[in-house]
């Protein structure tokens, strides 16, 4: 009865052997996951994965694998919920915390919680979304997804809003840990070697072998010559625009981050909201309390740096054109004035856009920001965009 499991691990390129299969099986035949849905998620994921890497792509094939759960009927949940108390207990005592345990005291114990579940279940029939009673969605009642109790069961979402569920059961660890997303920084990496001026600064630890023979020869004993690393001397100023409208652009901006931190020994990096103001940060939790000013910033890093902003451009006009216009504070002078000043300070900038290009025409910030920059500086954040982008910097 597994074998779709088995295929959805093999589809999910969990390189599963028979022998680990059948390993699980026999745990299963032993009796290790009785009833207990988390010890047959664990049994299978230690019998099945033996590299955290592939932890992701277990869970992933593990849900697709019992989708299907969702498909049985009122009947069944009702006689699936009606468990030995023991088990419930044993469960309690195994999988939660002390503080999840004070939780389910505070809505009157287990058996109350999971009794007034069960009557839910009995009054309720179909869907039912908002309000604080039925088992749904967007509500207060203990029970359902993307809702808030603070003692609640979560049924049905893939992830926490509020951390306040008192048990999880479709949540995915491990999320980071896929190697598969080191790809695509990878490819990254290729496209910014092109922006390399190289250099031998530093302190001398490389063995220099053609000086080493010289003055052996020179000298008629051995006599080691050391110099200092070739690395790559361009120095580059990353700017970052940060929530809004990029919030679905993280996992590509996170992976050129970290391509360029690999790539560039001289790189310093501020983060900024839809355009360029008076103010930039480095760390976002504390973008209102540890701002750095902008005119400081122009002073610091001299011409000699690559400027580089990272954002989709996508605003509102009146935030760049106008004083006042940014939409999360006050801004004395308008943004373009700050591009402007940017652009006067480093000649070599460039803008990298994560919207596909084909659409900056439709949106009139793009075309004003590419007006301030040229259009020839503002590229897509795609390989060829950016080895067309690192082109540029290098003239």
């Amino acid at each position: 009865m597994f074998l779709p499991f088995f295929d959805e691990l093999r589809r999910h390129k969990v390189p599963v052997s028979m022998r680990e299969f059948l390993a699980f099986l026999d745990g299963m035949a032993a009796g290790l996951a009785t009833y207990d849905v988390d010890a047959f998620y664990y049994l299978a994921r230690v019998s099945m994965v033996k590299d955290e890497r592939n932890i992701d792509k277990f869970d992933q094939a593990f849900s697709a694998a019992f989708k299907g759960l969702e498909n049985i009927s009122l009947d069944d949940v009702l006689e699936a919920v009606d468990v030995p108390k023991d088990w419930l207990e044993k469960m309690a005592e195994k999988h939660l915390t002390a503080e999840e345990k004070a939780e389910i005291e505070a809505a009157g114990g287990f058996d109350k919680l999971m009794e007034t579940l069960r009557k839910r279940l009995e009054e309720q029939k179909g869907r039912h979304q908002g309000g604080n009673k039925w088992v749904g969605t967007a509500g207060t009642s203990p029970f359902g997804a993307y809702g808030y109790n603070p003692e609640g069961v979560r049924v049905g979402q893939d992830g926490s809003r509020h951390q306040r569920a008192v048990k999880v059961w479709d949540k995915r660890e491990f999320k980071n840990l896929d190697d598969t997303v080191e790809l695509g920084t990878r490819n990254i990496k290729v496209a910014l070697k092109r922006l390399r001026r190289w250099a031998r600064d530093g302190a001398a630890d490389e063995l220099d072998l053609g000086g080493t023979i010289r003055a052996t020869a020179e000298h008629g004993y051995l006599d080691v010559k050391t110099r200092p690393e070739r690395r790559n001397a361009v120095k580059v100023l990353l700017f970052l625009d940060v929530g809004g409208s990029m919030d679905p652009h993280i996992k590509t901006v996170e992976e050129l981050f970290s391509a360029a931190k690999a790539e560039f020994k001289h790189l310093e990096y501020f983060y900024f909201h839809n355009c360029l103001y008076e103010g930039v940060w480095r760390d976002n939790r504390r973008r209102w309390s540890e701002q750095q000013s902008t005119h400081e910033v122009l002073r610091t890093y001299g011409p000699d740096y690559k400027c580089i902003f990272v954002g989709d451009a996508s605003m509102s006009p009146y935030e760049i054109a106008y004083p006042g216009g940014a939409n999360e504070h006050w801004n004395p002078e308008a943004g373009s004035v700050w591009l402007d000043r940017a652009r006067e300070q480093w000649n070599s900038s460039l803008w990298i856009n994560p919207i596909p290009e084909k659409y900056w025409p439709y949106t009139q910030s793009i075309k004003m920001v590419q007006e301030i920059f040229g259009a020839d500086a503002m590229v897509p954040m795609t390989l060829e965009g950016l080895s067309r982008g690192m082109r540029a910097l290098t003239r």
